[in-house]
């Protein structure tokens, strides 16, 4: 692609990650992106597990599509895993985590569900306002598979029940415990402890994955490299029923970043270090 001016809107996005990250704290998980206004979900908005026959036709139509745009996917960003075996030995439900950076980015843990059992689904929890989105992203945000969080008490409650019987079955659910997107940021960030609390609650291992990326030759619409992406599966962190839930869900999340940050060392070959103040690089 011979495009190579560089989007004003994805250079804004960089500009707030910097400075995101240079204030540090709970600012490494907040939005950058300039995302449509949206509203509270209220219960008799989400049909979590397509029970209604509408949702059950929409939820086909939208998993083809999302099986066309990850196998696109997968082959503009040669996707590659590494790890895999370090998963194999769960045979029931959990919780798979990934570092959040990029719209496409589902289609690294969608691989790794599809070499360990090609008969279970991949359900990502994602955030309120991207089941209201308009348009063809927002159809397969309400039908592809997803579990919308709610800042309404009783939505949250019809979550937790259809959280708890897509792990029963024995899928997978995906989830960001770094919470918000920061679009082709390469560092792991201080993470959320809701995916450790979900798989105490639920007695199920968390499956921690991080995502490296490597700049292609190739130029995006945006007028960046695209990335070649290598998802990094490592062993898996199980709930200890020796410790309460807090201990569980602390020890878990600490690990999970650790071991994030361990592989971010070993594949970029340089210290994690954040920027502290405007004259220190960022991206």
């Amino acid at each position: 692609m011979e495009n190579t001016a560089k989007s004003q809107d994805r250079l804004d996005v960089l500009n707030r990650i910097k400075e995101n990250e240079r204030i540090g704290g709970d600012a490494f998980n907040q939005d950058v992106e300039n995302d449509p206004p949206s509203h509270v979900l209220m219960p008799d908005e989400v049909d979590y597990l397509n029970h209604k026959l509408k949702n059950k036709v929409c939820r086909l139509i939208a998993y083809r599509m999302g099986q066309k745009m990850r196998k696109d996917h997968n082959k503009i960003n040669q996707i590659s895993v590494v790890g895999i075996e370090n998963a194999k030995a769960i045979t029931g439900g959990a919780i798979i985590t990934s570092n959040h950076f990029g719209f496409f980015e589902s289609a690294c843990p969608s691989k790794v569900v599809k070499m360990l059992n090609k008969k279970k689904k991949m359900y990502i929890v994602i955030k309120e306002g991207n089941y209201s989105m308009p348009g063809p992203y927002g159809f397969l945000f309400r039908h592809c598979d997803t579990l919308p969080l709610s800042s309404n008490l009783d939505t949250m409650k019809n979550f937790h029940r259809a959280f708890s019987k897509v792990l029963e079955k024995k899928h997978f659910i995906l989830i960001y415990p770094e919470q918000s997107m920061w679009w082709n940021y390469r560092k792991p960030r201080p993470q959320k402890n809701g995916a450790a609390h979900l798989a105490v609650k639920n007695n199920v291992p968390i499956i921690p994955c991080f995502v490296t990326m490597e700049d292609l030759d190739q130029i995006d619409n945006d007028g960046f490299p695209i990335q070649k992406y290598t998802i990094h599966v490592m062993k898996p962190l199980y709930p200890d029923p020796n410790k309460s839930l807090k201990e569980n869900v602390k020890e878990m999340t600490d690990k999970n970043y650790q071991m994030c940050v361990d592989k971010y060392e070993e594949i970029y070959h340089t210290k994690l270090q954040y920027i502290e103040d405007e004259n220190e690089e960022s991206l």
